[in-house]
């Protein structure tokens, strides 16, 4: 049988020194110790958006050059942006512990974190590591494809919320809705308006038939070809949303809330919300 890397050692041990340092700052510090779990809410969010700001500083092409990258300090900038968000995944472990009360009264560990991570990533990667975490044998893996993988993946999620006993479907729209929840995955509450509609968009368009395909029209396309994009580069995109997004402030309108608002009522099954003339 094939099996994993060994992990680096040092890894492990920058981990658990970080780990230390967090944890004294929580029983010494007193503004690590006064912090909640919602203090530390906005930023996560705001670090996220640093690291990704700093991943689209350069295109993948760029990122790919990774002796380059080292030299002119991009790397090292991007594990910075990284640990950034780490620190927050071990502060949050931190704070859900009383200051100076001992480890096994934490509500959880980063331990406790990393083995639900490990264990449902070998959950849904069922082409590519055994139910014990090894790789499949090499046969077994040459005939996997990034659509087998996403395939697997989701079909993993459907049994773990059948086992759940819940859907994450929206509830059905009572108020002109022509049809139940649109059930398309969790989606984070506060997920931007746009990513939230992407998400939409892309689960729906993974189950058979599209249940989105007979209320948004889907544009046409030559046999055996991708539909026409309508615009030529993702900068004509932008630059079309962005004009959107001018006409509706001149409007005194809030775009951002009015896509939120109606991608809560597709998902609900108000498909009244995609003809507003109606």
């Amino acid at each position: 049988m094939t099996r994993t890397r060994t992990t680096d050692p040092s890894v492990s041990a920058s981990v658990d020194r970080l780990v230390a340092v967090v944890e004294a700052l929580r029983d010494h510090c007193p503004w690590t110790a006064a912090l909640t779990h919602a203090d530390l809410a906005e930023y996560l969010v705001e670090e996220a958006y640093e690291a990704v700001a700093e991943i689209e500083s350069r295109d993948a092409a760029a990122w790919a050059d990774v002796p380059a990258r080292r030299a002119d300090g991009a790397y090292p900038a991007l594990a910075a942006e990284l640990g950034d968000v780490l620190f927050q995944v071990v502060l949050h472990a931190a704070v859900s512990r009383a200051p100076g009360a001992p480890a096994e009264t934490a509500g959880f560990r980063l331990d406790d974190a990393a083995d639900a991570l490990t264990a449902k990533m070998i959950r849904r990667n069922p082409l590519v590591l055994t139910p014990e975490g090894g790789l499949r044998p090499a046969e077994e893996l040459a005939a996997v494809t990034p659509e087998t993988v996403e395939l697997a993946w989701e079909r993993v999620k459907t049994q773990e919320r059948a086992v759940a006993g819940c859907s994450s479907a929206a509830p059905a729209h009572d108020d002109g809705g022509t049809g139940p929840g649109l059930d398309v995955g969790d989606i984070p509450a506060r997920l931007p308006a746009l990513a939230a509609a992407a998400k939409v968009v892309d689960r729906a368009a993974r189950q058979e038939p599209d249940p989105l395909a007979a209320h948004v029209p889907a544009p046409a396309a030559e046999a055996g070809e991708r539909p026409a994009a309508g615009w030529p580069d993702e900068a004509a995109l932008g630059a079309e949303l962005f004009a959107l997004v001018r006409r509706a402030r001149a409007a005194g309108l809030d775009p951002e809330r009015a896509l939120r608002t109606t991608v809560a009522r597709v998902r609900a099954g108000d498909w009244s919300a995609l003809r507003p003339s109606d």
